[in-house]
């Protein structure tokens, strides 16, 4: 069985390394939704619309980003 030190750095093919750089993107993403909630809220966006353009319901977004903006 192989394991993570197993695994050359280097190598693009690498799982590992794919691995890592999608969970740094979700990451990054996440952050850039949560910023984006907030303006939308700041700008008068009700959860409804904001859950509209995310696809999404208003309870689900209300739950994940609270009292946000």
């Amino acid at each position: 069985m192989e394991t993570i030190q197993d695994y050359d750095d280097d190598n693009a093919d690498n799982p590992v390394t794919r691995l890592a750089a999608i969970a740094r993107a979700k990451s990054e993403l996440a952050r850039e939704e949560a910023a984006a909630v907030r303006h939308a809220r700041n700008h008068g966006l009700s959860w409804a619309e904001i859950g509209v353009v995310l696809g999404v319901s208003r309870q689900a977004l209300h739950k994940r980003f609270g009292k946000a903006g």
